[in-house]
């Protein structure tokens, strides 16, 4: 028939389209912390952007992430292109065995210099911040971090492991470096007998239930759960909180570097950072809006912490927290 050789040579031409497209389609592989639904979501949005990357992730706490990562070192297989993880001081190390690519962003502009890395290895994606959570009908309303450690408390808060959970790890390294609290404070803890264990999941579960009507928390955690209806409220105490900023990172080793950077980008454009902002998170790019239900980012007080010397004492701060907090705890 005439139109024969016409829907042939159409038919040929998709065919050609659709075999190019696949050849360049990329696949990019991400180690992130994320909760499993954020990840998704960042996941969805990136590809949505960027319709020729695909994106496989896994998802666990950064310390289980890192041990997965060392283990791929170890065998000269490393798989992830880029890492989303809880802190800096990790990616920090990584940078230092020379395990990372720089990469300067042009959106590091809009960012704190003290949010990246001045040579391009890692940029800062949010604040989230580590405070007390307390179910609504707790009988005491805590306003300190010493609070924890009074004696109507015992038995009745629970808190995150830094042996599992890198915002933990952090957190407890920001306190144990400022003089009103040292380690004194984590043995003034275990004294009053605190549940030290597991991750962030697991305090805002036991403080919604009032299995442990107080707990040390994650903020975004505790305020979503709020908003959704749990019985459960969030205090920044007055001493400050402790932030992690969960940072991106290119792997040196990545096989997708120019994928790896579009995500890089994408995570700190104002897109990226509406995300994160509509997942409940304080962004971290200058001019963006809180999430409902937090005050404004001018009245959250932050403590400082030294990455350097966090990084440095990474080891021995892990077996001090253990020999305080037994395996039993």
């Amino acid at each position: 028939m005439p139109y024969a050789l016409p829907r042939l040579l159409a038919s040929a031409a998709m065919a050609t389209a659709i075999f190019a497209t696949a050849a360049h389609a990329e696949t990019l592989t991400l180690y992130t912390s994320q909760p499993n639904a954020d990840a998704q979501a960042t996941v969805d949005a990136f590809m949505a952007a960027h319709p020729g990357i695909t994106v496989e992730w896994v998802r666990d706490g950064t310390t289980q992430l890192m041990t997965r990562l060392e283990a791929e070192i170890a065998a000269e297989a490393i798989k992830p292109d880029v890492l989303l993880i809880a802190d800096m001081v990790t990616l920090e190390s990584l940078k230092q065995r020379e395990l990372l690519r720089p990469y300067l962003s042009n959106a590091r502009s809009h960012y704190a210099s003290d949010l990246f890395d001045a040579d391009g290895y890692y940029y800062s994606t949010k604040l989230i911040t580590t405070g007390i959570a307390h179910h609504s009908q707790a009988p005491h309303k805590p306003t300190s971090w010493h609070d924890l450690t009074k004696p109507e408390y015992r038995n009745l808060v629970a808190a995150p492991s830094p042996l599992y959970s890198g915002a933990a790890m952090l957190h407890m390294q920001t306190l144990v470096n400022l003089p009103e609290f040292g380690w004194a404070y984590y043995e003034a803890l275990k004294a009053n007998n605190a549940q030290v264990q597991g991750g962030n999941g697991g305090v805002l579960k036991d403080v919604a239930t009032g299995t442990k009507p107080y707990g040390v928390l994650a903020d975004y955690l505790a305020i979503r759960e709020k908003a959704k209806g749990a019985p459960i409220e969030f205090v920044f105490p007055q001493e400050g909180v402790s932030v992690v900023t969960e940072p991106v990172a290119i792997l040196k080793t990545s096989k997708q570097p120019q994928a790896a950077e579009k995500f890089v980008d994408f995570l700190l454009s104002e897109a990226g950072q509406q995300l994160v902002l509509q997942q409940g998170y304080i962004p971290a790019r200058n001019g963006m809006d809180v999430p409902p239900g937090f005050p404004p980012r001018t009245q959250i007080r932050t403590l400082p912490l030294d990455a350097a010397k966090a990084l440095s004492d990474a080891q021995a701060d892990r077996e001090r927290f253990t020999a305080i907090f037994d395996a039993t705890n």
